[in-house]
């Protein structure tokens, strides 16, 4: 066990008592094992959890329980997550409708939930009752997905299964109880949940399920709608049709909550929802390009942030993509991941295809062992976080995809790179969270399109109490009243193609980061607006010139058209830019992009980068918590012990390729703190860090940054 150099005074933590005087006493940090939480406190709301998932094969359910436990422990595990029904049970079933794997080694889940309790390791069983075997099928071909062309989705011998059907409402409870009865597990996870419109394994859409439950289920819940063949947002019954799902979800969630709880109120319910759950996994892989370096910043904070009754386990997924599970991403993209959940205030999750034993790509194994040991050892400062961020950026779903990603992403790299603190809220919990959004003195709308009239009305409320806005490319634009109201803005064509288009930031006493320029490129949407009813608008849109050789090019002129509009409220702004400005600078990355944003940002709240001033390099991610240390006697506590900044170095981002991180050296800090730190200290090194303090800026350097540090400012 490493042992770690400290000399910051005193420390006391379960029951033990540190002195760290000058003779720089070595300390073993690893006091987990003596931690004694209280039996009323369930297992999973430690917030420490350090989660292994072994995805298994067919082939591999005789696995062997000692050498699966001696691996967890070498990687400092204290969950597992393990497949035990739905497609296929891996014990020995007793139900008519549950396929049993030909592979069963009968005693195997018995074993290692046996020999994991042993050695303090928490079970939690995987199920997934999205698909079912033919065998199931052809006896019950009612209860599957049937697509708007009449087809099922199938994956060699497994059919998708309709939520709405006796699969989903009656044999899935039966599955889960049976294995409750039979075994002594801490928590169930249920992979897939939901409705299927696709092949997720092949990458093909199939469309809205036609299943006749649903189509039954769908009129009964809409008042006799008839079920939706396509997904429209502009549709108002394919808008029910969301309500229906949304409810349909719900109530399956609420019913086997019921059930768990009834058997034993200390068994965590895990999966991707939020309702009636105790722990909201998300997933950080690999998809789609560009690569999103900051994909686990991204989801726990957003889920941490608009579910703050929730625990957080974001699942760095190992394979590159379906079609190549046995392939593992780099370790530094691993590394990346691991150590942006628990600086957002996750524990660490990882999920891989198979036991430990023999895997095709072990490269990554290392880099588990190193960065669950970190979070084992300093435990106590994980997992009991406050944001002082002020900045909120609102985000188009759980899972964002297509255009609006690319321009929420957009947004959230810009603001990364210049170390601006920002908080993260899905759009579909902005009407749940109205008081906690207060705190916020700018939030940002990045494309947000599928917003309620609530939702509308807490954003307009917000506004005239004093938060500032900053709205992108097509947000409000189903709410024409209110980008009136809020926006002095109307639409004249939201969809136009900004290609061979320019800028003109010809207002330099605003845009002060383009002293050397006048004209900004364009491409994609560049929406068209009329901001008569604005306070004022700025950026001038210039026509394209005559496309060419250089003997003819030229011609631009301005349109009459602006790309940017400004509000003045009583005690705020409200500005919009209809414009793709995040996708531009996610796809091209181009700084004039990103400097526009930073200068609309510096004269609507230019107190945003006052909470951490500093040279670190663009590609290390800063992010700053408050923190209460994670132990029992703090359970209860509410005040907080002083501030966390955690550096992730992400300068061996390539944007292709992740190599190993640049060392980088003599990196100045300037945060913002309320009253002068008694101690500044290095997780890594273990060694205290001089500082100075005025003006409620505690000001320190770093040496040196390898992949990762955290520095802790005691009050």
């Amino acid at each position: 066990m490493k042992k770690l150099i400290l000399s910051i005074g005193l420390l006391t933590y379960a029951g033990y008592f540190f002195s760290c005087d000058s003779r720089k006493e070595s300390i073993n940090f690893s006091a987990s094992a003596t931690v004694n939480w209280p039996d009323s406190l369930p297992w999973w709301k430690r917030n420490n959890l350090r989660v292994m998932q072994t995805n298994l094969p067919a082939y591999e359910a005789n696995l062997n329980a000692d050498s699966l436990v001696a691996d967890l422990l070498s990687f400092s595990a204290n969950t597992l997550i393990i497949n035990a029904g739905g497609i296929m049970a891996f014990y020995p079933t007793k139900l008519e409708n549950q396929y049993t794997n030909p592979y069963m080694k009968e005693n195997m889940l018995s074993d290692v939930i046996t020999k994991c309790h042993d050695n303090g390791i928490k079970v939690i069983t995987r199920f997934d009752f999205s698909r079912a075997h033919e065998t199931i099928f052809k006896k019950h071909p009612d209860w599957f997905y049937l697509s708007p062309k009449g087809k099922r989705i199938i994956n060699d011998d497994m059919y998708v299964v309709s939520i709405d059907a006796p699969y989903e409402q009656k044999i899935l409870f039966e599955i889960v109880e049976e294995v409750i009865d039979t075994y002594s597990i801490d928590g169930i996870f249920i992979n897939m949940p939901g409705y299927q419109t696709r092949n997720s394994y092949v990458g093909e859409y199939h469309g809205i399920d036609q299943n006749e439950y649903s189509k039954k289920r769908f009129s009964e819940y809409s008042g006799g709608l008839t079920l939706p063949k396509e997904e429209n947002l502009d549709d108002p019954v394919f808008q029910k049709y969301i309500e229906f799902k949304k409810y349909s979800v719900d109530d399956l969630m609420k019913r086997l909550n019921t059930l768990v709880k009834s058997k034993n109120k200390q068994i965590a319910i895990c999966t991707y929802g939020d309702r009636y759950i105790d722990i909201i996994r998300h997933e950080t892989q690999t998809n789609s390009l560009p690569y999103w370096p900051y994909m686990s910043s991204d989801n726990v904070s957003k889920a941490k942030n608009s579910y703050p009754d929730h625990i957080i386990s974001n699942a760095s997924i190992q394979q590159i993509s379906f079609q190549s599970r046995y392939n593992a991403i780099e370790p530094e993209e691993t590394v990346i991941r691991l150590y942006e959940n628990i600086a957002n205030g996750s524990g660490l999750d990882m999920s891989l295809m198979g036991d430990f034993q023999d895997y095709e790509d072990e490269r990554n194994y290392e880099a588990f062992r190193r960065v669950y040991s970190h979070h084992k050892e300093f435990e106590p400062y994980y997992g009991k976080y406050t944001s002082p961020a002020s900045v909120a950026v609102i985000a188009p779903g759980a899972w964002p995809s297509g255009e609006e990603a690319q321009e929420y992403r957009g947004i959230q790299l810009m603001l990364k790179e210049s170390h601006i603190q920002y908080d993260i809220i899905e759009d579909g919990q902005i009407e749940n969270l109205e008081s906690r959004l207060r705190k916020y003195k700018l939030i940002i709308l990045p494309e947000i399109t599928n917003l309620t009239e609530n939702a509308v009305d807490i954003i307009s409320r917000l506004c005239e109490g004093g938060t500032n806005l900053i709205a992108t490319n097509r947000s409000f634009y189903r709410h024409p009243d209110a980008l009136l109201k809020l926006f002095g803005a109307k639409i004249v064509n939201k969809d136009h193609v900004g290609d061979g288009y320019y800028l003109n930031p010809s207002e330099k006493q605003f845009f002060k980061r383009f002293d050397k320029q006048t004209l900004l490129f364009w491409k994609f949407n560049l929406g068209l607006y009329d901001f008569t009813a604005a306070d004022t608008s700025l950026l001038p849109i210039f026509t394209p010139g005559r496309p060419g050789p250089p003997e003819i090019i030229g011609g631009h002129e301005p349109s009459g058209y602006k790309a940017m509009g400004v509000k003045y409220h009583s005690i705020s702004k409200a500005i919009l830019l209809p414009i793709n400005l995040g996708k531009l600078y996610f796809i091209h990355g181009y700084e004039q992009h990103k400097n526009i944003l930073l200068d609309v940002i510096d004269y609507i709240y230019p107190e945003a980068n006052e909470l951490i001033q500093t040279n670190a390099h663009e590609r290390v991610e800063v992010i700053l918590q408050e923190y209460i240390r994670n132990i029992p006697e703090n359970i209860s506590k509410t005040e907080g012990e002083g501030m966390i900044l955690h550096l992730v170095n992400l300068t061996g981002f390539s944007g292709n390729t992740y190599f190993s991180p640049l060392l980088q050296h003599n990196i100045e800090f300037r945060v913002k703190v309320a009253a002068k730190p008694s101690n500044v200290w290095s997780m890594m090194s273990g060694k205290p860090i001089k500082f100075t303090w005025k003006d409620n800026l505690a000001t320190f350097e770093i040496d040196a940054l390898n992949e990762f540090e955290a520095i802790v400012l005691e009050k």
